[in-house]
């Protein structure tokens, strides 16, 4: 064959043969970043799922607690409903954006209806005391009443602490790791030099989000706390701490870590890692060094 022809015959081959090459890179290329979209959003799925059933969880929680006909019949239905938006997050496909978008709203929606029954039960509770101390001067009239009111007042007392409670953050994997001066574990009181204090804010989905001011505070063998003078009030009294650390909390696990190094002389015996956020103590672990 005439080498006129030939050379472009070849060359017209190799470009085919890499166009097919490239095309394929692309294609599984493709294919790969499809595949991790498709499980990030598996994963956002079931994240929402658990969030319904806990949702609807509390709901059946609250109707346990309360005396009220009309109050249950009212949350019976938003359990109801809770349901089925949870049986039609787990008909969906991860892939149907748009449905998924939908039902994440509608996620929003079932935290601020449980929220509005939280309050309108505090507001019973500030209404029936009222109740109560007007029966007090009619006592032998309306006697039968004050028991019913005093029941109610009771159950949603005790709902309103249970919701409380529930609200409050948690600190969890408390670790206490001392450092040397080149920042690795020392082994020895006498090489430690920084303290390194890690710990994990717990999901919560009832407490409220925004900006939370920790306060870890670090007390010695001898009974003293590692502080520059700084103090926060707890239970009517105001203690020093030796951290402080404002983090903006979402509803979702928050891992935490804050030093303290001050130029402290270390000794052995046991140390205790408290931990407080919104007027709570939230965790406690104590840490024993022989030497």
């Amino acid at each position: 064959m005439n080498k006129k022809v030939l050379i472009p015959i070849v060359i017209v081959g190799i470009l085919l043969i890499a166009g097919i090459i490239y095309l394929s890179m692309n294609l599984h290329s493709e294919k790969q970043a499809n595949k991790e979209m498709q499980e990030l959003a598996e994963l956002d799925k079931q994240e929402m799922e658990n969030e319904y059933q806990m949702f609807a969880d509390q709901f059946s929680e609250m109707k346990t607690q309360i005396n009220n006909d009309s109050i249950i019949e009212q949350l019976s239905q938003e359990q109801l409903k809770t349901q089925q938006l949870l049986e039609e997050l787990r008909n969906l496909k991860a892939s149907d954006g748009k449905e998924i978008a939908r039902l994440k709203k509608e996620l929003e929606t079932c935290r601020a209806v449980i929220r509005s029954y939280v309050l309108e039960i505090d507001s019973l509770n500030r209404l029936n005391q009222n109740l109560t101390a007007e029966n007090i001067k009619i006592k032998d009239k309306y006697s039968q009443a004050e028991k019913k009111i005093e029941g109610l007042s009771a159950t949603t007392q005790t709902l309103s602490e249970k919701v409380a409670i529930a609200s409050q953050l948690e600190a969890t994997g408390i670790n206490l790791t001392r450092k040397n001066k080149r920042g690795k574990e020392a082994k020895k009181a006498s090489d430690w030099k920084t303290t390194q204090v890690d710990f994990t804010i717990s999901k919560n989905v009832t407490a409220s989000n925004g900006l939370k001011t920790l306060y870890v505070r670090i007390l010695t063998p001898t009974n003293s706390v590692l502080t520059s003078g700084g103090t926060f009030s707890y239970q009517n009294r105001d203690l020093q701490y030796s951290i402080k650390k404002t983090i903006e909390y979402t509803g979702d696990t928050t891992p935490i870590t804050v030093y303290w190094n001050d130029g402290t002389t270390y000794q052995a015996g046991t140390y205790t890692v408290s931990i407080f956020a919104d007027g709570n103590l939230i965790g406690e672990k104590a840490f024993s060094f022989s030497k």
